[in-house]
Protein backbone atom coordinates (compact mmCIF):
# COMPACT_ATOMS: atom_id res chain seq x y z
CA UNK A 1 0.00 0.00 0.00
CA UNK A 2 1.18 3.32 -1.02
CA UNK A 3 0.94 6.41 1.73
CA UNK A 4 -0.69 9.61 0.52
CA UNK A 5 -0.63 12.83 1.30
CA UNK A 6 -3.44 14.02 4.01
CA UNK A 7 -4.46 16.84 1.24
CA UNK A 8 -5.18 14.16 -1.36
CA UNK A 9 -7.75 11.36 -1.98
CA UNK A 10 -8.44 8.17 -4.01
CA UNK A 11 -11.57 8.27 -6.55
CA UNK A 12 -13.11 4.75 -7.00
CA UNK A 13 -10.92 3.48 -10.08
CA UNK A 14 -8.33 3.70 -7.46
CA UNK A 15 -6.31 6.91 -9.09
CA UNK A 16 -4.69 9.56 -6.45
CA UNK A 17 -6.29 13.22 -6.68
CA UNK A 18 -4.42 15.58 -5.80
CA UNK A 19 -6.41 18.98 -5.16
CA UNK A 20 -5.94 22.05 -7.68
CA UNK A 21 -4.28 24.79 -5.27
CA UNK A 22 -6.28 28.27 -5.42
CA UNK A 23 -5.71 30.83 -7.80
CA UNK A 24 -3.73 33.59 -6.17
CA UNK A 25 -5.70 36.89 -6.36
CA UNK A 26 -3.24 39.54 -7.61
CA UNK A 27 -2.60 42.53 -5.17
CA UNK A 28 -5.51 45.50 -6.01
CA UNK A 29 -4.09 48.96 -6.08
CA UNK A 30 -5.18 50.65 -3.03
CA UNK A 31 -7.69 53.71 -4.47
CA UNK A 32 -6.91 57.32 -3.04
CA UNK A 33 -3.16 55.96 -2.86
CA UNK A 34 -1.58 59.14 -0.91
CA UNK A 35 1.39 60.54 -3.06
CA UNK A 36 4.45 61.67 -1.04
CA UNK A 37 3.96 65.74 0.03
CA UNK A 38 5.66 68.30 -2.43
CA UNK A 39 6.58 70.32 -0.15
CA UNK A 40 8.12 72.67 -2.73
CA UNK A 41 4.45 73.34 -4.09
CA UNK A 42 3.22 74.58 -0.63
CA UNK A 43 5.74 76.81 -0.85
CA UNK A 44 4.77 77.59 -4.28
CA UNK A 45 1.42 78.46 -2.99
CA UNK A 46 1.79 80.69 -0.67
CA UNK A 47 4.37 82.82 -2.79
CA UNK A 48 0.93 82.93 -5.43
CA UNK A 49 -0.70 84.41 -1.84
CA UNK A 50 1.82 86.62 -1.12
CA UNK A 51 1.63 88.21 -4.61
CA UNK A 52 -1.83 88.35 -4.70
CA UNK A 53 -1.70 90.51 -1.13
CA UNK A 54 1.06 92.49 -2.89
CA UNK A 55 -1.66 93.51 -5.72
CA UNK A 56 -4.55 93.96 -3.77
CA UNK A 57 -2.62 96.33 -0.91
CA UNK A 58 -0.15 97.99 -3.39
CA UNK A 59 -0.80 97.42 -7.01
CA UNK A 60 -4.44 98.73 -7.78
CA UNK A 61 -6.82 102.06 -6.63
CA UNK A 62 -10.19 102.04 -5.26
CA UNK A 63 -10.63 100.92 -1.64
CA UNK A 64 -7.99 100.11 -0.95
CA UNK A 65 -6.42 104.11 -1.58
CA UNK A 66 -8.96 104.73 1.41
CA UNK A 67 -7.37 102.37 3.59
CA UNK A 68 -3.95 103.87 2.87
CA UNK A 69 -5.37 107.53 2.98
CA UNK A 70 -4.02 108.23 -0.85
CA UNK A 71 -3.40 106.40 -3.67
CA UNK A 72 -0.98 103.34 -3.26
CA UNK A 73 0.40 104.58 -6.04
CA UNK A 74 2.03 107.75 -3.95
CA UNK A 75 2.72 105.53 -0.82
CA UNK A 76 5.13 103.00 -2.83
CA UNK A 77 6.42 104.92 -6.36
CA UNK A 78 8.70 102.24 -7.49
CA UNK A 79 7.05 98.82 -6.45
CA UNK A 80 3.05 99.92 -7.13
CA UNK A 81 4.13 99.06 -10.72
CA UNK A 82 5.81 96.07 -9.63
CA UNK A 83 2.70 95.20 -7.53
CA UNK A 84 0.14 95.58 -10.48
CA UNK A 85 1.51 91.99 -11.58
CA UNK A 86 0.64 89.98 -8.20
CA UNK A 87 -2.86 89.38 -9.84
CA UNK A 88 -1.29 87.21 -11.67
CA UNK A 89 -1.02 84.38 -8.38
CA UNK A 90 -4.36 83.51 -9.12
CA UNK A 91 -3.13 82.23 -12.90
CA UNK A 92 -0.52 80.66 -10.47
CA UNK A 93 -3.26 79.01 -8.32
CA UNK A 94 -4.91 77.84 -11.02
CA UNK A 95 -2.19 76.08 -12.36
CA UNK A 96 -1.42 74.43 -8.75
CA UNK A 97 -5.16 73.46 -8.80
CA UNK A 98 -5.09 71.30 -12.09
CA UNK A 99 -1.90 69.39 -10.60
CA UNK A 100 -3.36 69.23 -7.09
CA UNK A 101 -6.68 68.06 -8.30
CA UNK A 102 -5.68 65.88 -10.69
CA UNK A 103 -3.53 64.44 -8.05
CA UNK A 104 -6.05 63.63 -5.42
CA UNK A 105 -8.72 62.95 -7.45
CA UNK A 106 -7.39 59.78 -8.91
CA UNK A 107 -7.89 56.29 -7.78
CA UNK A 108 -10.45 58.07 -5.26
CA UNK A 109 -14.79 57.26 -5.59
CA UNK A 110 -16.85 60.44 -6.30
CA UNK A 111 -17.95 60.22 -2.28
CA UNK A 112 -14.62 60.64 -1.20
CA UNK A 113 -13.39 63.37 -3.83
CA UNK A 114 -16.63 64.98 -2.97
CA UNK A 115 -15.82 65.02 0.98
CA UNK A 116 -12.37 66.18 0.49
CA UNK A 117 -13.17 69.40 -1.47
CA UNK A 118 -16.12 70.48 0.70
CA UNK A 119 -14.32 69.71 3.94
CA UNK A 120 -11.09 71.86 2.36
CA UNK A 121 -13.06 74.42 1.37
CA UNK A 122 -15.64 75.28 3.65
CA UNK A 123 -15.04 75.30 7.38
CA UNK A 124 -12.39 78.52 6.76
CA UNK A 125 -14.33 79.99 4.30
CA UNK A 126 -17.52 80.11 6.35
CA UNK A 127 -15.96 81.63 9.67
CA UNK A 128 -14.13 84.26 7.38
CA UNK A 129 -17.76 85.29 6.07
CA UNK A 130 -18.91 85.46 9.37
CA UNK A 131 -15.42 87.24 10.43
CA UNK A 132 -15.34 90.15 7.38
CA UNK A 133 -19.27 90.40 7.79
CA UNK A 134 -19.00 91.62 11.33
CA UNK A 135 -15.64 93.90 11.55
CA UNK A 136 -17.44 95.71 8.57
CA UNK A 137 -20.24 96.15 10.66
CA UNK A 138 -18.41 97.65 13.10
CA UNK A 139 -19.19 101.70 13.07
CA UNK A 140 -15.52 102.50 13.53
CA UNK A 141 -14.83 100.81 10.46
CA UNK A 142 -15.47 102.99 7.68
CA UNK A 143 -16.42 100.02 4.81
CA UNK A 144 -19.85 98.80 3.58
CA UNK A 145 -21.33 95.47 4.58
CA UNK A 146 -23.10 93.43 3.10
CA UNK A 147 -27.15 93.24 3.94
CA UNK A 148 -27.63 90.28 6.35
CA UNK A 149 -29.64 88.85 3.19
CA UNK A 150 -26.74 88.56 0.87
CA UNK A 151 -24.12 87.62 3.68
CA UNK A 152 -26.71 84.60 4.75
CA UNK A 153 -26.12 83.76 0.50
CA UNK A 154 -22.24 84.45 0.73
CA UNK A 155 -22.10 81.05 3.18
CA UNK A 156 -23.47 78.61 0.26
CA UNK A 157 -20.49 79.93 -2.48
CA UNK A 158 -23.49 80.63 -5.13
CA UNK A 159 -23.13 84.44 -4.45
CA UNK A 160 -21.40 84.66 -7.94
CA UNK A 161 -23.98 83.36 -10.08
CA UNK A 162 -27.07 84.15 -7.89
CA UNK A 163 -25.90 88.00 -8.57
CA UNK A 164 -25.31 88.75 -5.02
CA UNK A 165 -22.87 90.97 -3.19
CA UNK A 166 -19.55 89.69 -2.08
CA UNK A 167 -18.37 89.45 1.52
CA UNK A 168 -14.73 88.47 0.06
CA UNK A 169 -13.59 90.23 -2.58
CA UNK A 170 -11.58 86.88 -3.68
CA UNK A 171 -14.25 84.57 -3.67
CA UNK A 172 -15.10 84.91 -7.39
CA UNK A 173 -11.84 82.48 -7.91
CA UNK A 174 -13.87 80.17 -5.70
CA UNK A 175 -16.37 80.36 -8.28
CA UNK A 176 -13.64 79.33 -10.90
CA UNK A 177 -12.67 76.48 -8.55
CA UNK A 178 -15.89 74.78 -7.92
CA UNK A 179 -16.79 74.76 -11.86
CA UNK A 180 -13.57 73.11 -12.46
CA UNK A 181 -14.06 70.49 -9.67
CA UNK A 182 -17.86 69.75 -11.05
CA UNK A 183 -16.71 69.26 -14.29
CA UNK A 184 -13.19 67.19 -13.26
CA UNK A 185 -15.44 65.07 -10.67
CA UNK A 186 -18.26 64.76 -13.67
CA UNK A 187 -15.66 63.39 -16.76
CA UNK A 188 -12.89 61.72 -14.79
CA UNK A 189 -13.42 60.98 -11.16
CA UNK A 190 -17.21 59.76 -11.27
CA UNK A 191 -16.26 57.56 -14.51
CA UNK A 192 -12.96 56.59 -12.89
CA UNK A 193 -9.49 58.39 -13.51
CA UNK A 194 -6.85 56.86 -16.18
CA UNK A 195 -4.50 58.33 -18.72
CA UNK A 196 -6.00 58.02 -21.33
CA UNK A 197 -9.52 59.77 -19.77
CA UNK A 198 -7.48 62.63 -18.27
CA UNK A 199 -5.88 63.12 -21.39
CA UNK A 200 -9.64 62.94 -23.61
CA UNK A 201 -11.00 65.39 -20.87
CA UNK A 202 -8.23 67.64 -21.40
CA UNK A 203 -8.74 67.98 -24.90
CA UNK A 204 -12.28 68.30 -25.07
CA UNK A 205 -12.16 70.67 -22.48
CA UNK A 206 -9.00 72.58 -24.62
CA UNK A 207 -11.39 72.65 -27.21
CA UNK A 208 -14.79 73.45 -26.29
CA UNK A 209 -12.99 75.92 -24.46
CA UNK A 210 -12.12 77.63 -27.35
CA UNK A 211 -15.18 76.83 -29.62
CA UNK A 212 -17.44 78.79 -26.67
CA UNK A 213 -14.81 81.82 -26.70
CA UNK A 214 -15.91 82.18 -30.60
CA UNK A 215 -19.47 81.69 -30.08
CA UNK A 216 -19.54 84.47 -27.65
CA UNK A 217 -22.12 82.33 -25.91
CA UNK A 218 -22.90 83.16 -22.05
CA UNK A 219 -23.78 79.44 -20.71
CA UNK A 220 -20.79 78.33 -22.64
CA UNK A 221 -18.73 81.02 -21.35
CA UNK A 222 -19.92 80.33 -17.56
CA UNK A 223 -19.52 76.51 -17.98
CA UNK A 224 -15.91 75.86 -19.97
CA UNK A 225 -14.57 79.22 -18.76
CA UNK A 226 -12.51 79.90 -21.71
CA UNK A 227 -9.94 82.55 -20.16
CA UNK A 228 -9.11 80.18 -17.26
CA UNK A 229 -9.47 76.38 -18.08
CA UNK A 230 -5.92 76.37 -20.01
CA UNK A 231 -4.12 77.17 -16.48
CA UNK A 232 -6.48 74.10 -14.55
CA UNK A 233 -5.44 72.04 -17.57
CA UNK A 234 -1.97 72.92 -17.77
CA UNK A 235 -1.82 72.00 -13.97
CA UNK A 236 -3.74 68.44 -14.96
CA UNK A 237 -0.92 68.34 -17.65
CA UNK A 238 1.95 68.25 -15.66
CA UNK A 239 0.62 66.01 -12.90
CA UNK A 240 0.60 63.50 -16.20
CA UNK A 241 4.42 64.71 -16.54
CA UNK A 242 4.86 63.98 -13.09
CA UNK A 243 3.43 60.50 -13.57
CA UNK A 244 5.93 59.75 -16.41
CA UNK A 245 8.42 62.86 -17.78
CA UNK A 246 8.28 60.92 -21.10
CA UNK A 247 4.49 61.25 -21.61
CA UNK A 248 4.57 63.39 -25.07
CA UNK A 249 0.79 63.99 -24.62
CA UNK A 250 1.22 65.36 -20.97
CA UNK A 251 3.67 67.61 -22.33
CA UNK A 252 1.76 68.73 -25.54
CA UNK A 253 -1.55 69.44 -22.97
CA UNK A 254 1.42 71.70 -21.02
CA UNK A 255 2.75 73.45 -24.16
CA UNK A 256 -0.79 74.10 -25.76
CA UNK A 257 -2.19 75.40 -22.23
CA UNK A 258 0.73 77.95 -22.02
CA UNK A 259 0.28 79.00 -25.05
CA UNK A 260 -3.92 80.12 -24.92
CA UNK A 261 -3.06 80.52 -20.88
CA UNK A 262 -0.79 83.49 -21.74
CA UNK A 263 -3.04 84.34 -24.41
CA UNK A 264 -5.86 85.28 -22.44
CA UNK A 265 -4.04 86.83 -19.57
CA UNK A 266 -2.40 89.39 -21.97
CA UNK A 267 -5.43 89.91 -23.15
CA UNK A 268 -7.64 90.41 -19.78
CA UNK A 269 -4.93 92.26 -18.16
CA UNK A 270 -3.21 94.53 -20.65
CA UNK A 271 -3.92 97.88 -21.43
CA UNK A 272 -2.39 100.78 -23.58
CA UNK A 273 -0.30 103.00 -21.55
CA UNK A 274 -2.55 105.30 -19.88
CA UNK A 275 -1.02 108.84 -18.19
CA UNK A 276 -4.01 108.53 -15.72
CA UNK A 277 -3.90 104.93 -14.82
CA UNK A 278 -2.96 103.51 -11.87
CA UNK A 279 -0.36 100.97 -13.30
CA UNK A 280 0.91 99.57 -16.73
CA UNK A 281 1.19 96.21 -17.34
CA UNK A 282 3.55 95.18 -20.23
CA UNK A 283 2.45 92.03 -22.59
CA UNK A 284 6.11 90.83 -21.75
CA UNK A 285 5.50 91.45 -18.57
CA UNK A 286 2.63 89.37 -18.08
CA UNK A 287 3.96 86.40 -20.73
CA UNK A 288 6.90 86.35 -17.92
CA UNK A 289 4.74 85.81 -15.23
CA UNK A 290 2.68 83.08 -16.61
CA UNK A 291 5.76 81.25 -17.95
CA UNK A 292 7.76 81.34 -14.69
CA UNK A 293 4.65 80.08 -12.90
CA UNK A 294 3.96 77.42 -15.65
CA UNK A 295 7.99 76.60 -15.16
CA UNK A 296 7.91 76.16 -11.07
CA UNK A 297 5.37 74.07 -10.97
CA UNK A 298 7.23 71.79 -13.84
CA UNK A 299 10.18 72.25 -12.10
CA UNK A 300 8.02 70.59 -8.99
CA UNK A 301 6.64 68.11 -11.23
CA UNK A 302 10.30 66.41 -12.52
CA UNK A 303 11.41 66.75 -9.10
CA UNK A 304 14.00 69.14 -9.39
CA UNK A 305 12.74 70.36 -6.24
CA UNK A 306 12.64 67.80 -4.15
CA UNK A 307 15.61 68.96 -1.91
CA UNK A 308 13.11 71.56 -1.02
CA UNK A 309 11.82 69.51 1.98
CA UNK A 310 12.04 71.82 4.48
CA UNK A 311 9.22 70.88 7.17
CA UNK A 312 7.61 74.21 7.68
CA UNK A 313 6.80 74.53 4.18
CA UNK A 314 3.92 72.48 5.45
CA UNK A 315 2.57 74.81 7.43
CA UNK A 316 2.48 77.53 5.06
CA UNK A 317 0.84 75.34 2.48
CA UNK A 318 -1.78 75.40 5.41
CA UNK A 319 -2.04 78.69 6.17
CA UNK A 320 -2.48 79.65 2.11
CA UNK A 321 -6.04 79.00 2.41
CA UNK A 322 -7.15 81.00 5.01
CA UNK A 323 -4.88 83.83 4.28
CA UNK A 324 -5.97 83.93 0.69
CA UNK A 325 -9.50 84.23 1.97
CA UNK A 326 -9.09 87.22 5.13
CA UNK A 327 -6.23 89.33 3.58
CA UNK A 328 -8.17 91.62 1.13
CA UNK A 329 -10.69 93.09 3.10
CA UNK A 330 -9.63 92.76 6.49
CA UNK A 331 -6.28 94.04 5.45
CA UNK A 332 -7.77 97.57 4.66
CA UNK A 333 -8.55 97.52 8.04
CA UNK A 334 -5.52 96.80 9.43
CA UNK A 335 -3.74 98.84 6.77
CA UNK A 336 -5.62 101.75 7.62
CA UNK A 337 -4.93 101.36 11.52
CA UNK A 338 -1.29 101.42 11.42
CA UNK A 339 -1.07 103.84 8.51
CA UNK A 340 -3.70 106.43 9.34
CA UNK A 341 -4.43 106.09 12.96
CA UNK A 342 -1.08 105.04 14.41
CA UNK A 343 0.93 107.02 11.59
CA UNK A 344 3.55 103.99 10.91
CA UNK A 345 5.37 104.39 7.89
CA UNK A 346 3.79 102.93 4.62
CA UNK A 347 6.72 99.89 4.08
CA UNK A 348 6.51 98.66 7.74
CA UNK A 349 2.68 99.17 6.85
CA UNK A 350 2.95 96.62 4.18
CA UNK A 351 4.65 93.91 6.09
CA UNK A 352 3.41 94.21 9.08
CA UNK A 353 -0.36 93.59 7.79
CA UNK A 354 0.94 90.49 5.95
CA UNK A 355 2.17 88.92 9.61
CA UNK A 356 -1.03 90.01 10.96
CA UNK A 357 -2.94 88.49 8.47
CA UNK A 358 -0.63 85.32 8.35
CA UNK A 359 -1.11 85.23 12.09
CA UNK A 360 -4.79 84.95 11.79
CA UNK A 361 -4.62 82.43 9.14
CA UNK A 362 -2.90 80.52 11.59
CA UNK A 363 -5.91 80.81 14.51
CA UNK A 364 -8.16 80.35 11.54
CA UNK A 365 -5.70 76.98 10.18
CA UNK A 366 -5.40 75.82 14.23
CA UNK A 367 -8.69 76.55 15.58
CA UNK A 368 -11.12 75.99 12.98
CA UNK A 369 -9.78 73.80 9.97
CA UNK A 370 -7.55 71.32 12.10
CA UNK A 371 -10.84 70.25 14.39
CA UNK A 372 -13.55 70.94 12.06
CA UNK A 373 -12.19 69.18 8.67
CA UNK A 374 -12.00 65.58 10.14
CA UNK A 375 -15.42 65.98 10.96
CA UNK A 376 -16.15 67.31 8.34
CA UNK A 377 -14.83 65.07 5.94
CA UNK A 378 -15.85 61.88 7.86
CA UNK A 379 -19.49 63.07 8.19
CA UNK A 380 -19.38 63.30 4.52
CA UNK A 381 -17.54 60.07 3.51
CA UNK A 382 -20.26 57.71 5.98
CA UNK A 383 -21.92 55.57 3.58
CA UNK A 384 -26.09 55.44 5.25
Amino acid sequence: MIDTPADTRVDPTGAVVRPVPPPTEAPRPRAGRREPRLRALDGLRLVAALMVAAYHYGGRDGEVGKAWGSSPRDQFPSLSSFFAYGCLGVQIFFVISGFVICMSGWGRPLRSFFASRASRLLPAYWVAVVLVTAVFALPAVAYRAVSPSDALVNLTMLQMPLGVDRVLGVCWTLWAEIRFYALFALCVVLPGASRQRVILFCACWTLGAAIARAADEPLLDLVLMPEYAPFFIGGIGLYLVHRDRRDAYAWGIVGVSWLIGQHHAVRGLWHAPDAGGFSHRTSFGIVLVVTVGFLAVAAIALGWLNQVNWRWLTVAGALTYPFYLVHEHLGWVVIHTLHVGLGIASAPTFLLTIAVMLVLAWLLHRYVEKPLTPRLRAALSRTR
